[in-house]
Parts: structure tokens; sequence; C-alpha cells
């Protein structure tokens, strides 16, 4: 029988991890002469290739040496933490990628924690050796202090650490001489990822992720972790709620370079996809049906933030999507849920609202940048932190642990701005001429908070952060001083009566755009809420005035991204998110009925 290895590749954002399993794929030939090769083959969604991020796991297998290699990448964001868990469920060993400059980060840190919790055995590979003042020593030090505090085991510290470039293609155990190729880091896989165990016994296989066919529908992929999985077996499926129900396996693949291959049998050790099983969740075990040997459940981190999912009831609404009823919506996000496993949907009083929990803004922000290119029309309220209760009843929250590193000058107005949303500074030590910082902050001081720091620091500085645990309550934390400017009529916008309002406030729609009523259409001066009228058009007489001529000249619109909008509205607010347009506007569209809202509210108090 081949010999497998499972690795998972671990690492931070954006240090280098789909463009070294790019390489691993070169080196071994996994394309024919004449195939089109791309860079970042991995990330295969539009949503992933424009953020450079990678948001959902995926597998990969090359053949090495008469050794077959399952390469499962993983996502680096904390947000997509309930893609990383299962995933490591598959895995014997896992390389840890890191930058030669910037070290292990705390997202790294993350999911190594989890790794190494599992057992598995590390390979270190500093990456990006290549880069001028890179310290590859230093980080290797860094490295294993980082291990050393995750309670790693001897066997576990005692890792084989490889430098070099995945860019430029090459990996050595020396970084000041460089090979010419990445195969020491293959040898190195070989040598010391212990070879997948063949356990004896019943049939059993975790379906750790799920891929989707027009038509075979839905397929599970899992590794086999005991016994072996025959095409056309009846079998039995192991639900939450503890029942078994029989199924049949219709067809078993493999993975094979990027795609697939159609198998007979698959032996304990190795990752398959089935097709041909119906209703099945993430987490269940399919397992002999008479003499069942059920796998424990993958456990997820608690989702820490919140948002109210509406449909659309905007008067522009259905002018640019394809889905717009409550029904449509719903489904949607009961699609979401069946692999999504971070995520919870809970129905509200009202049908056509849904309270959705993730694990961050970037998390639940994906989700609706991906239905949105669907053709999907929703309103969504502001994030809210989810808060718990003490043992003693008092209120707790979640705080975060956040890194940020930036130029020396500007560490000042960070630090500043980030005590001022309670954080705290913990550490604060310098690389080269850059500051490094560490801070817990709640996770209510997060929100928004990207935006004014990228603005304070001409966009120099590199936040990151990580949910630590949940602490007491740290009070109210100031929010948007300014208030809003809102329409108060239907239509598009003239160039002359912006200009004449611009000295009120920034306008955020340029002239001749139709707005509604009630739509939020910049931020005022003050910090009250300003109804203005935009559409009025300049009286005309038949009597020419010398000077009073002149050209309006009108400050470019601030246009803002879907995550900045969301950290961006206030709790009396909506964003409308449609495929092409993003608004905000107030909840209530009517003037008279937000200060009759107000006034209740303020009577409530």
């Amino acid at each position: 029988m081949q010999e497998i290895r499972n690795i998972a590749i671990i690492a931070h954002v954006d240090h280098g991890k789909t463009t070294l399993v790019d390489k691993i794929i070169y080196a071994t030939q996994e394309f024919r002469e004449n195939q089109e090769k791309g860079e970042l083959i991995l990330d295969n969604n539009d949503l992933e290739r424009e953020r450079g991020i990678t948001i959902l796991s995926k597998n990969v297998s090359a053949e090495y040496k008469g050794v077959k290699i399952n390469i499962i990448d993983t996502p680096g964001h904390a947000d997509f933490g309930g893609e990383v868990e299962r995933v490591l469920k598959m895995a014997d060993g896992v390389i840890l990628l890191v930058d030669a400059f910037e070290g292990p980060m705390p997202q790294t840190r993350f999911v190594l924690g989890k790794a190494l919790g599992l057992g598995l055995t590390p390979i270190v590979v500093v990456n990006k050796v290549d880069k001028e003042n890179c310290r590859p020593d230093e980080v290797h030090e860094q490295v294993f202090d980082l291990m050393f505090s995750l309670d790693a085991t001897e066997e576990q510290l005692d890792f084989h650490t490889l430098y070099g470039s995945s860019k430029q293609g090459w990996f050595g155990e020396d970084w000041q001489k460089p090979t010419d190729n990445i195969l020491p880091l293959l040898d190195k896989i070989v040598e010391v990822i212990p070879p997948a165990p063949f356990n004896e016994g019943v049939p059993a296989m975790q379906i750790t992720s799920l891929d989707f066919s027009s038509f075979t529908g839905r397929i599970a992929i899992g590794r086999v972790w005991q016994g072996t999985l025959k095409e056309g077996a009846q079998l039995g499926i192991s639900k939450r709620d503890g029942s078994l129900k029989k199924v049949k396996i219709k067809e078993l693949h493999v993975f094979e370079g990027l795609g697939k291959r159609k198998v007979t049998e698959v032996r304990a050790g190795d990752i398959c996809a089935i097709t041909g099983i119906e209703d099945f969740e993430i987490g269940d075990t399919i397992t002999d049906f008479e003499n069942p040997y059920v796998m424990p459940r993958i456990a997820i981190d608690e989702p820490t933030m919140s948002m109210m999912f509406a449909i659309n009831d905007s008067p522009f609404f259905g002018k640019e999507g394809k889905f717009v009823t409550s029904r449509h919506l719903r489904d949607r996000l009961m699609k979401e849920l069946e692999k999504n496993l971070a995520l919870r949907v809970e129905e509200t009083d009202s049908e056509d609202k849904f309270l959705v929990y993730g694990r961050g803004v970037l998390h639940l922000s994906v989700l609706i940048e991906t239905m949105r290119r669907e053709g999907y029309e929703i309103q969504v309220g502001q994030p809210q932190v989810l808060f718990k209760e003490g043992e003693n009843g008092e209120k707790l929250e979640p705080i975060e642990h956040l890194v940020i590193d930036l130029p020396d000058e500007v560490s000042g107005k960070a630090i500043e701005m980030v005590t001022q949303r309670k954080g705290e500074l913990k550490v604060m030590e310098p690389k080269g001429n850059i500051q490094h910082l560490e801070f817990e902050i709640p996770s209510r001081g997060l929100i928004g908070l990207r935006n004014n720091m990228l603005t304070a620091t001409a966009g120099e500085a590199v936040m990151t952060h990580r949910l630590k645990e949940y602490q007491p309550y740290k009070g109210t934390i100031p929010g948007r001083i300014n208030g809003s400017l809102i329409s108060m009529e239907n239509g598009p916008g003239t160039p002359y009566t912006i200009d004449k309002l611009q000295d009120r406030g920034v306008f955020f729609v340029d002239p001749g755009v139709d707005v509604y009523a009630g739509q939020v259409i910049g931020e005022h001066s003050r910090d009250n809420d300003l109804v203005v009228n935009i559409q009025k058009g300049k009286k005309l007489t038949n009597m020419r005035a010398s000077g009073s001529d002149n050209n309006a000249k009108i400050a470019p619109a601030k246009k803002f991204s879907l995550e900045e909008a969301l950290e961006y509205i206030q709790k009396d607010e909506y964003v409308e998110v449609t495929p092409k347009s993003i608004r905000m506007r107030k909840i209530y569209l009517d003037e008279n009925q937000r200060k009759r809202m107000a006034n209740a509210e303020s009577a409530m108090a």
C-alpha cells in the first residue's frame, strides 16, 4: 500500500501559504506540460482573489518519491477559526509558515495552539528570507518561545526548521546558502511527518467539510479514521442527537493533484469525498450500522458578534437584485449554516428579520458580500457584541488580544486611540524602525477602529486581533461623535445645493445620484442629525448678475467599503446592500416617526 502523509499548512494572513502550495504542486509535476498554470491556484473564489486571503479551507494532493502527500490549506484569519478547527482533524502534522521579518503573529498562535493540542508534529518554515532587513535566526527563537508558551511537548519542541522563499521557489537548512528547488521541504515532510496509520476495525469517517456538485448533490469530505470504505457499501451515519441512519455510498473519490479520482475503496489514513449521502452535517460519523464506532464531535469556538439581517424595504428595493423576499433570505441563511460552522441564525418575532451570529465583522461581511454577488438585496443593522452573565450575575464581555505594528512616529496616536476605547497596553517593543504594540481591548472597541487607525497613521498600521476571553464589562466606549446628514426628499441631488451645503459636513453621494428620503447622505459637522434638501434647483431669472454665476466646486463624495459602512452606522441606522450599491439609511425613513421613536426611547430610559 502507498504511504500517505496528511499535512495542514498554518500561517498568518499574507505570509505566503497559498504560494507555497502552488510551488509544491509545480515541483511534483501535477500539471501537464501544456496546461495553463496560474498563481494562487487554491484561492479560487472571487472574494479570496480580490482580498488576497484564504477563507475556505481546501484539499490538494501531490505525489513525491512514491508517497502521497495530502495538503490541507487553512485560513489565517481568526474570524474563520471555525474552518481551521475541523480541518486540523484530518492532519497528522503541520507546516508552520512564518515571515522572516514579522515572525509569528497572533492569529498564527490561535491555529498553532489548536494543532499542538491535537498532538500534531510541526515543521517550521521561515519564509521570505529574500526580504531586506529580515531576521530568520531571531524568528526561529520566537517560534520556539511561542511553542513553549503553548505547552508543546518535548517532541514538538524538537522541531525541524527550513529557511527559504516560496516566491523564488527554494528551501534549505541554512538561509545564507540558497538552494535551487523546494525538494528539501518535501524530503523533510516524508522524513518527519508520521505516516497516516492504518487502523484496523469497523469503518469510521468523520465528515469535516463538504462540497456541492449540481450533478451529484452534496459531497461529504473527511479522513477515513479506521477500516476501509467501499463503493456501494450499506453503512450508518451518526447524527448530532445520537441517532443512527442507514445510508449507502454511491461513489468514492480520492484527491489527486488539483482534482479527484474515482476509486472503489479507500483505506484508513486517506482523505476522500463521498457522494450519494443526503442529509448530513459536518461532525457526523459514517460508520457501520450494526456496531457503530462514533467519533467525538468537533467543538467550535462561540460567536462573539451578532447582526440583524432584514429584507430590503427601502424605496429602491428590487431595482438591482433578483432575490428580495424573506423566503429567499431565510433559505440562503439556512443553506450557509450547513457549511459555515461558526455561524448561528436565530429567527425573530418578525418574519422579515433574522439575527445572525458570527466571529467578527470580517466573518459576517464576507457572508454579506457573497450574498450580494449572488443577487440578494438585504439590510444589515449595526454589529452588536454578545455579552454573557458571570457566576455572580455580573456582566461579562469578550476581550480581544490586539497587535498593532506601525512606524515609531505615529505610535503615540495609536496608543491614544486604543486607550480611549478601553484598551490596555500590555507590550511595547521596537522591531527595527517599527513599533510592536500589544493590547487587551473589548471587542466593542474594535468596531470602527481599523478605519480611524488607518486614517491616523496614513495607512501604515498593521492590525490583527483574536478573541482572548470573557472579562467583566469595562464601561461605555465613546461612539461616533458626528451626526448624519439625512435626505429630505426623493430624487437626484443638484450640484448647486450640494455646493451650498458643503460647510454642513462631508457628503457620501455625488450630484445626480438618486437618493430617497431618510437615506444617510453625509456626515454632519456637529453631533446631531440634520435633515437637508439636496434636490432644490437654483432659482433662475432672466437677469444676469456679474459675479454670482460661480461654478460649483464640490469635494468628491466619501465612499465606503462594506466593512467600513458596517462599522460606521449608528444604532438607528441600516446598511442597505444590493448587487450594485451600498447605501446607509435610517431604520425609520420618516422624520416624524424618528422623533416619536426617539421620544419613546428617552421616556423608557
